[in-house]
């Protein structure tokens, strides 16, 4: 017995130490030098998808250096209009890779080697993938400098790390250091039942549960009468010091009766698991109450590989009779928690309140091939489109299709088309497929052309109609006036907007030739730096042409004056 305890002994320190050699604690340096706080966590509930990295507040600026965490080299470089904006991948000898997103700009040999390829390519998105001996970087170089780029909401450093596989893995992991002392919050609790005859409360179907705060800091739900097979799900967040946002946890985990029946931790995912964040959340309370409940089981169609210590997959099985204690325990890295305690009484009742489903024509099950064609209008959806079978709404009215609604995730794109005979071409040249949301506002949907059809691929389900768009895209001057002596200016700045399909495209030039306009494309700004190239006379022509969606163009012509 003394050998066996010796060889427990062993196995778990050489697991510890496998586990802390996995994540060398000293290699990565933090990539700036203000205090780190954060307004996002790692593995963080996002739409459709978990968070990639830890954004990084930049105390509301732009423009802090922004150093290599490591030695290394410029891997890939990576311009959008959307997305991380403009993004720097560096490649460690150690394998991993460290992402900075959301940039301002490069430093300056890196903003010299990108800037030659866009104006090869005439294009300012770009996506580059240099050799490991064009950019080498050595710790704490100063790579680039932080700024509001791509999707942002507000300036801040988007940073990753990124293993061999490319699979974003918990940057604090690493000794990335984040101060906090504050226990996770638990907003909202909820029951589940899975069968015609379990309920809970005399509910079959959701319950909402209602807690109190002990005096030890824990809180406690009332005691709820149950039978049958049930689950659990909380609305949880965590808050670090000198940050007021609400981010995500790092672990949660539930015991019945002290022993651990479910827990998840977010030390890594894929890119290819990371949409089944839909089944780990209760998704349609999301759309209905923008509320995320995390689910303490584990459906048939979650993929998630996040999952520790799980038995009969979360799900209770809650006998008559019995008394159980379920703890849910939800915490941040550092350990901080916030215990729930749910007492349950198994008692076998009437049901009162059932829950009720809504019968259509379309019943669509999840492993087979659906697809609806009527009138007009086509809709088709791959198999495993949807995480369960389900009865589809489904309606037409004039040139808008009815799919459901957004309550319900979709995993795969679907095919959605029009038929659009019954227009001129001439008609036809200006429509397009747009999502309509609550408020009835279109967004443009990505529409091609396919002889006499529109079509378009989505993941939202929700209501889609045909717009027309014959007015072309808006252009005007910000900073400077036709006819203007500009020789004191450094930029030329323009806004570029279209009220319906939305901006496609945009060329500029000076006196014929190219030029690289910088475009912010959540302001609809852009941007030409006059340090890019040398005019030789003094008069100019400058000419920007925007195209919309459905290629409506409009060009603005302006002269202007400058002395080099």
């Amino acid at each position: 017995m003394g050998r066996f305890l010796f060889f427990l002994f062993v196995v778990g320190v050489q697991h510890s130490s496998f586990t802390q050699a996995a994540y060398p604690i000293d290699y990565f340096a933090k990539p700036l030098d203000v205090p780190l706080i954060l307004s996002g966590t790692f593995g963080e509930l996002r739409s459709n998808h978990f968070h990639s990295g830890l954004d990084i507040k930049t105390q509301q600026r732009q423009g802090l250096n922004i150093y290599a965490s490591a030695e290394g080299y410029v891997s890939r470089i990576k311009i959008s209009h959307w997305g991380y904006g403009k993004a720097l991948y560096i490649t460690h000898p150690n394998g991993y890779t460290t992402v900075y997103g959301h940039l301002k700009k490069f430093s300056p040999k890196i903003e010299a080697y990108i800037k030659k390829r866009q104006y090869e390519n005439e294009s300012y998105t770009i996506q580059l993938f240099p050799k490991e001996n064009e950019l080498p970087v050595t710790k704490r170089e100063i790579v680039a400098f932080s700024g509001n780029s791509g999707s942002s909401g507000g300036p801040h450093l988007h940073y990753e790390i990124r293993d061999a596989n490319e699979h974003p893995t918990n940057p604090m992991l690493f000794g990335i250091n984040i101060k906090d002392s504050k226990n996770p919050q638990i907003r909202a609790a909820v029951a589940y039942t899975f069968s015609d005859s379990s309920h809970v409360n005399q509910t079959n179907g959701v319950k909402e549960l209602n807690f109190k705060l002990q005096k030890d800091g824990s809180l406690l739900a009332d005691q709820i009468e149950a039978f049958g097979t049930i689950g659990f799900g909380i609305n949880t967040v965590d808050r670090q010091d000198g940050a007021l946002n609400n981010n995500g946890i790092f672990s949660l985990e539930m015991l019945v009766n002290g022993t651990k029946n479910y827990s998840h931790t977010l030390n890594k995912f894929s890119f290819n698991e990371t949409r089944y964040l839909n089944t780990l959340i209760d998704y349609g309370r999301f759309y209905n109450k923008r509320q995320r409940i995390q689910k303490t089981f584990i459906e048939p169609a979650n993929k998630l590989s996040i999952y520790q210590d799980v038995k009969n997959n979360g799900y209770l099985h809650i006998k008559d009779g019995k008394s159980y204690t379920v703890q849910i325990i939800t915490k941040d890295f550092k350990g901080n928690k916030k215990k729930l305690i749910i007492p349950v009484k198994g008692k076998k009742d009437s049901i009162y309140i059932r829950q009720k489903t809504k019968e259509t024509p379309y019943y669509f099950k999840a492993n087979e091939f659906n697809k609806i064609a009527y009138d007009n209008i086509t809709v088709a959806f791959p198999k495993k489109s949807f995480y369960q079978d389900f009865y589809f709404d489904f309606k037409k009215e004039k040139d808008v299709a009815f799919l459901h609604n957004g309550s319900v995730p979709v995993h795969k794109n679907f095919t959605l088309s029009f038929d659009v005979s019954k227009y001129s071409q001439e008609e036809q040249d200006k429509l397009f497929i747009a999502r309509v949301n609550k408020k009835g506002i279109p967004s443009y949907s990505n529409t091609k052309r396919k002889n006499n059809k529109l079509y378009t691929l989505s993941k939202t389900l929700g209501n889609y109609a045909l717009f027309s768009d014959n007015q072309a895209p808006k252009i005007r001057p910000i900073n400077f006036k036709k006819g203007q002596w500009l020789s004191k200016y450094r930029y030329l700045k323009l806004r570029i907007s279209d009220g319906l399909s939305g901006i496609k495209s945009y060329r500029a030039e000076i006196d014929g030739e190219w030029i690289l306009m910088e475009y912010d494309a959540k302001r609809g700004l852009l941007t030409y730096d006059f340090r890019d190239k040398k005019l030789s006379n003094n008069k100019h022509t400058l000419k920007v042409i925007a195209v919309d969606n459905v290629n409506n163009s409009n060009t603005y012509i302006a002269t202007f004056f400058r002395k080099q």
